[in-house]
């Protein structure tokens, strides 16, 4: 069943370098806020726990399930609403950087670790081997991670729309220098241009919510995380956070599910019609060169 339209909320996040306990008590806050004003989802950042790329996540990540996505999955219980979080998993001697996507009874119905890691990251995280999406009252729902969505790294997100996506979630961590002031755009066409190019490709819906503040710790400390997150469909922007590097605020976006009528070689077939077959050739003027 789908719900026509929903409303999404992306909760740009104040998160700390290896600050657990007050990274996740300010995601029940926003998860509360966000069941508050409607939202049917709400998407956090990656890593919320001890953020991106901080060196506490080599001996302080939790295990999935464990304490941590516990702790969400309850508030997504007591709030009656989906929540899609960015978490530091520890399996063995591994760690990944991960996301999951908890359902309004508070249970774990996708868990996904992140498959284009950074060079940076790669100290911290290893590589993830599997994608996924789950079929949902709200629709089919898949998740990736922040720089799944590269322009080189685009395949991610077509496997996903392939699978039946219609909307795709990304808890992110998007970065920027520090010496950008608000009125700048940093990102220019880096995040929007693969969103639009997935939702205009198969007619599915990218959600992007990231962190803000600076980066203490690790390779990019001192560079800092400013907000704008992005809800896009193939009709172009829905909505976009603000810039604000200091302190947290929910967006909220309203989404109409696409109806994806097509399946396996339909998809091909459907491209083709479109002229949109050869995609490599169609992605992204200015999209970035790699950097976070």
């Amino acid at each position: 069943m789908n719900m026509g339209t929903i409303k999404i909320g992306m909760g740009q996040l104040l998160v700390e370098g290896g600050e657990p306990e007050r990274n996740l008590e300010r995601a029940a806050s926003m998860i509360r806020d966000a069941a508050g004003q409607g939202c049917s989802i709400i998407v956090l950042p990656e890593t919320l726990d001890l953020a991106w790329t901080h060196p506490s996540a080599k001996n302080e990540a939790e295990p999935i399930p464990g304490p941590r996505s516990d702790f969400l999955c309850q508030v997504a219980r007591e709030q009656g609403i989906y929540v899609c979080a960015g978490l530091t998993e520890r399996d063995g001697d591994k760690a990944y950087n991960s996301a999951v996507l908890v359902d309004n009874q508070g249970e774990i119905i996708l868990k996904y670790r992140k498959i284009n890691v950074l060079s940076v990251g790669q100290e911290f995280y290893a590589i993830g081997d599997q994608l996924r999406v789950v079929h949902t009252p709200l629709g089919c729902i898949g998740v990736n991670i922040c720089s799944d969505n590269y322009h080189d790294s685009l395949e991610i997100g077509h496997v996903l729309a392939r699978m039946g996506a219609q909307i795709i979630l990304s808890p992110s961590s998007w970065t920027s220098d520090f010496f950008y002031i608000e009125g700048q755009d940093p990102y220019g066409e880096k995040w929007f241009g693969p969103y639009h190019h997935l939702a205009s490709m198969f007619n599915l819906v990218v959600v992007g919510c990231t962190s803000v503040g600076y980066i203490v710790g690790g390779p990019y400390e001192g560079k800092k995380m400013i907000g704008c997150s992005m809800a896009v469909d193939r009709n172009g922007l829905i909505i976009q956070g603000q810039y604000n590097e200091f302190a947290g605020e929910l967006v909220v976006a309203e989404v109409t599910i696409p109806q994806r009528e097509e399946k396996g070689t339909e998809i091909g077939e459907m491209l083709q019609h479109k002229g949109l077959h050869l995609m490599r050739n169609i992605v992204l003027l200015g999209a970035g060169s790699g950097k976070k």
